[in-house]
């Protein structure tokens, strides 16, 4: 994958096991809302600590393990089908890194296939899997489309992702009502008749 579609780690970031993951930032966290002076002996409190570090680690950031990829499984094309394979309304839940809030929406992705295909869950399954982690869209968009390349062996991809973003939404300027698009286009998806098909089927 490109440099500049890596999700940014440091040096060592998988030293650690799951559980002590979920340790540390278990009192972390437990720390953050004793600063801000929640009382942790309330009933409705005292497990939050930990319910965030398993949340943190086995959920909404399980994507940041290469661990955790699915596994892919391509077929041959028997069926000689050499048109454009169009998945849209693909569930996007996502992080913005920048404020570790929800990033949501939908991605449609297609592919014109270079003498295999790919099993249909797997597409979801690999928008879930780059979703899960601290995200910005632009990265995200390009991660997806980066890996299906990869994994399918050809440059006619196309990815689009429509979201709302809870950082827009809940705190700044709150505006629960824009969205932001991105797209990354390659090979055949590059020329105008291709690009236009593509967007009709996904209703742009």
């Amino acid at each position: 994958m490109e440099e500049s579609t890596k999700t940014p780690l440091k040096k060592g970031a998988f030293d650690l096991t799951d559980d002590q993951k979920i340790e540390k930032i278990e009192g972390h966290f437990r720390e953050i809302l004793d600063t801000l002076g929640m009382d942790l002996t309330d009933d409705s409190l005292s497990k939050t600590p930990n319910r965030v570090a398993k949340m943190y680690v086995k959920e909404i950031f399980s994507g940041l393990n290469p661990a955790n990829k699915p596994s892919v499984t391509l077929f041959e094309n028997k069926y000689k089908y050499s048109q454009m394979l169009v998945e849209k309304d693909i569930s996007v839940f996502s992080t913005c890194e920048h404020h570790l809030v929800p990033i949501y929406g939908k991605a449609h992705v297609a592919y014109i296939s270079n003498g295999e295909v790919i099993g249909l869950s797997k597409i979801n399954r690999i928008v879930k899997y780059f979703c899960k982690r601290p995200q910005v869209q632009e990265r995200l968009t390009r991660q997806i489309a980066a890996e299906l390349r990869e994994t399918l062996k050809t440059e006619d991809v196309a990815v689009v992702i429509d979201a709302s973003h809870m950082c827009v939404a809940a705190r700044g300027v709150e505006d629960i009502n824009s969205s932001t698009v991105t797209a990354d286009l390659s090979g055949q998806f590059l020329k105008e008749a291709t690009r236009m098909e593509f967007l009709r089927y996904i209703g742009y």
